[in-house]
């Protein structure tokens, strides 16, 4: 089977958070269950430069007034050999800044028509604009491709339009835009109401993908379950209700041809569950190089993460000084909010030499920090999936997790018949507050305190595994289904009523 993936940002070319990690990997997984994959891609620098252009560019119709002209370049990635599509556009995609957001930190003005022509040029691939390779399946990724179900609604003009399937990674970025934007898009005005794309009176990409996809999937079966809720459903728990019965849960994989400690060429040295000596070797190094004050028997905490309300380390300074008395050394490696990490700060500041914040991206020292710590802290405030968690299972490292999402479904607390049947992985607290995150910080000072114990929970969180092949026989099933299904001839969704097509 065909399949066009749809996203802003893949590893190994472009990486901003777990969305680049899910949209590298997948394709692979899926070519070795029997898909035929390809990627459609914005043109950003970065793009360019990590692939080899493999076919003769491709002039897409023009789009709505005054948009830029675009063109699609076949090419393929020079890591890997997975065949992808280039949007290339250089008066949207090639500038000074990130993907998303200008040098100042503030998203890019003309977002709504850069990430409305990636769905515009994905639904024309999806109805023959290449004539070499025309795909049976869209699998458009996250809020930035949300238009893409649309478009090929749209665009069909009654031909019958290929399946298309939206991935969830983040539900709380929604693309949200003027209404104004509607006409810029080449959007009809009709749409512009509560069953299709307006929301509070606002135009919303991520809205669009939720109400005109076949399917529609998020990274973890917890968390699909949560969005259907007020509570984590971010104002669009009503629809997800609605179309629950096209709503899965797919938990994402990991890598591990990159992230295994035995093999890490971003680790000064290699080990694994049978010999695990290299663990207190890195710690040793990685405390010299940060100036963390020599203490072989700390317990040391670490955290790679963005520091936002999302992610929970709001929670933390409240609970360091403890942290700190009990025995305990902590490491974050982050940047983001400022207000964040300026109270993180301070309360570490408290610590001088048991307390290290490093800020930025740095991967050689996330996968450093990995294998040096003893645990991880994840108190995410709410989490779609999680990849971090199960990273620092396969280095040993156990997770201390709030009981949500992702990190619900693969981490399993190291509660007393848990830890009798060896099938604990890790610290998990239930209420978002500090005294609960206190309360499992504790809990890993004491299961410290029974060597045997530890060290099994830690041979049990090595062997987890959470292969791709898993996600992508999933993937494939699903697909599969949607293709068998024979959906009707596609027409233009009309005002006034549902324009959900149940597959």
């Amino acid at each position: 089977m065909r399949v066009l993936q749809v996203c802003a940002e893949m590893v190994p070319l472009l990486k901003t958070g777990g969305l680049a990690d899910v949209c590298g990997a997948l394709p692979a997984a899926l070519q070795s269950v029997g898909c035929e994959v390809r990627t459609l891609l914005p043109g950003y620098d970065a793009v360019r430069e990590g692939v080899q252009v493999s076919g003769t560019a491709i002039d897409c119709p023009a789009g709505p007034d005054r948009q830029p002209a675009v063109r699609v370049i076949p090419a393929t990635l020079r890591a890997t050999g997975h065949k992808v599509y280039v949007l290339e556009s250089p008066a949207w995609f090639r500038r000074d800044g990130g993907p998303y957001l200008a040098a100042d930190g503030t998203p890019w003005p003309d977002n709504a028509l850069r990430f409305g022509a990636l769905g515009r040029v994905a639904a024309l691939l999806g109805l023959g604009l290449d004539s070499s390779w025309r795909p049976q399946l869209l699998h458009a990724h996250d809020w930035h491709a949300g238009l893409t179900p649309l478009y090929l609604r749209l665009l069909a003009a009654g031909r019958r339009p290929p399946a298309s399937v939206f991935t969830i990674h983040n539900l709380a970025f929604q693309g949200v835009f003027p209404a104004s934007a509607m006409a810029a898009l080449g959007l009809p005005g009709s749409l512009f109401h509560m069953e299709g794309v307006e929301f509070h009176g606002q135009m919303s990409f991520m809205k669009a993908a939720l109400v005109y996809s076949d399917a529609l999937t998020t990274v973890s079966p917890r968390y699909a379950r949560e969005i259907t809720s007020p509570e984590q459903g971010c104002g669009l728990d009503g629809l997800l209700r609605a179309r629950q019965a096209q709503l899965t849960g797919i938990l994402n994989g990991v890598d591990y041809d990159i992230w295994n400690p035995a093999t890490d060429a971003l680790l000064p040295l290699r080990y694994d569950a049978d010999s695990p000596q290299g663990k207190l070797a890195i710690r040793q190094r990685l405390g010299q190089a940060l100036g963390l004050r020599e203490r072989p028997q700390a317990l040391l905490f670490g955290a790679v993460t963005r520091l936002s309300e999302q992610k929970g380390l709001q929670l933390l300074p409240p609970v360091l000084d403890a942290l700190v008395a009990q025995g305990g050394q902590l490491v974050v490696l982050g940047s983001g909010d400022t207000a964040q990490e300026a109270a993180l700060r301070a309360a570490m500041d408290r610590h001088p030499g048991d307390c290290v914040l490093c800020t930025g991206h740095d991967e050689p020292l996330a996968h450093q920090i990995m294998a040096a710590s003893d645990v991880l802290l994840m108190p995410s405030r709410f989490e779609p999936c999680g990849l971090t968690q199960m990273y620092a299972m396969r280095y040993g490292t156990l997770p201390l997790v709030h009981a949500v999402g992702g990190l619900a479904d693969t981490v399993t607390d190291c509660a007393l018949e848990n830890l009798a049947d060896a099938s604990a992985t890790g610290f998990s607290f239930g209420d978002f507050t500090s005294q609960a995150l206190a309360a499992a910080v504790r809990r890993a000072f004491a299961l410290r305190q029974r060597p045997d114990d530890w060290a099994q929970v830690r041979r049990t969180a090595m062997a987890a595994r959470f292969d791709w092949s898993r996600a992508a026989r999933s993937y494939r099933d699903l697909f599969e289904t949607l293709l068998n299904r024979h959906p009707d001839t596609a027409s233009t969704p009309r005002a006034g009523a549902s324009p959900v097509r149940s597959p």
